[in-house]
């Protein structure tokens, strides 16, 4: 019986064993919907590296840090990639990340740092533009608007759809660049302006595919009758590429006049108390190589932060990036951000 119990407890501690191992050579990343990368890129890091990358996907950013912050005690990864400047703050107060600073980061314009303590680093960004209509404003002879205050001129009755910043990212992230713009104190604020927009039938919808798929003229193919749409400087190299005849050029644009843009920065960061911390490391690391920032334009549609990263053709066409986004300070946002959208739902959805 003792030497049977014996050989029990032997059996247990190898497989427990063989499991720590598992571990250690497997990397859990906590991320968006939206994530993607090219399965050569994965594989050849895994390759050198000796390590197993898991991808768990968890809804939207805002979805993702919840989670996260709620299973904070047990991660749910190793790595949480794609919280930006919108939610970061959140995620910084509820202290979910482990500090790392990267070797690779001296890659990395300070434009892009958001933390002195090395908590999280910058991967990626994108800015949230208006895109129009090429054919509609050249057959309209209608000139682009050059600043958010234009929208709201005759000349742009009925022709914006916007998204509800209460529930799409893109919404959000337009509705804090007027807010930058206006401010929310004053003779004319951002629910002024909005006031404004209504004024001049903008139409609201829940989400990006209902504005873009559903009511612009372009990404609608004809269903839709607005010319103007809040999208992304991505957008017209993506229409480009997935085009049946991508040769014929772009057939929309992005505005991107000062502060008429607002700049999304997504961030990676090791999970505090990560099963595989040192595995973690390695993949931020990874994250700002070459391989991948070359990586991400053409599966994300979003624009390296290393420098002299060679963009693709489509994007060096037809891609724009605003030389003055619109900007807030993330804690403002975190502090504001629920007050914010109440009213502004209250101003157009009520």
């Amino acid at each position: 019986m003792l030497r049977r119990a014996l050989i029990a407890i032997v059996a247990l501690l190898c497989v427990a064993g063989v499991a720590a191992a598992q571990d250690a050579e497997t990397v859990v990343v906590l991320t968006h919907d939206s994530f993607a990368i090219s399965e050569e890129v994965l594989h050849a890091f895994e390759e050198l590296s000796g390590i197993s990358v898991e991808i768990l996907r968890s809804g939207d950013a805002g979805q993702m840090v919840n989670q996260a912050i709620l299973s904070k005690s047990h991660p749910l990864g190793d790595v949480l990639y794609g919280v930006d400047n919108t939610f970061l703050s959140r995620a910084l107060d509820a202290e979910i990340f482990a500090e790392y600073e990267s070797p690779q980061l001296a890659d990395v314009p300070e434009e892009f740092h958001a933390d002195d303590s090395y908590r999280v680093t910058p991967v990626d960004y994108g800015d949230v533009c208006l895109n129009y209509d090429l054919a509609y404003f050249e057959e309209h002879e209608l000139p682009l608007p050059e600043s958010l205050s234009d929208l709201t001129a005759s000349d742009y009755h009925g022709l914006l759809v916007v998204e509800n910043a209460a529930t799409s990212s893109p919404g959000l992230a337009f509705l804090l660049a007027t807010i930058a713009e206006f401010g929310d104190e004053g003779d004319y604020t951002y629910l002024d302006y909005w006031r404004a927009l209504a004024d001049n039938d903008v139409l609201v919808v829940a989400g990006w595919s209902d504005a873009y798929y559903g009511e612009f003229t372009v990404g609608s193919r004809g269903a839709g009758d607005r010319p103007l749409v809040v999208s992304y400087a991505s957008s017209p190299p993506a229409e480009v590429i997935y085009s049946d005849e991508p040769d014929a050029g772009a057939v929309t644009g992005a505005i991107v006049e000062d502060n008429m843009c607002f700049r999304q920065i997504e961030y990676a960061g090791v999970l505090a108390g990560a099963a595989n911390q040192a595995g973690a490391e390695e993949f931020i690391d990874f994250m700002l190589s070459v391989d991948f920032q070359a990586d991400l334009p053409l599966n994300m549609f979003v624009f390296p932060v290393v420098q002299d990263i060679e963009l693709p053709e489509v994007f060096v066409e037809h891609a724009a990036i605003p030389e003055k986004s619109a900007a807030l300070d993330p804690a403002l946002i975190e502090e504001k951000r629920d007050e914010w959208i109440q009213a502004w739902t209250e101003a157009m959805l009520r």
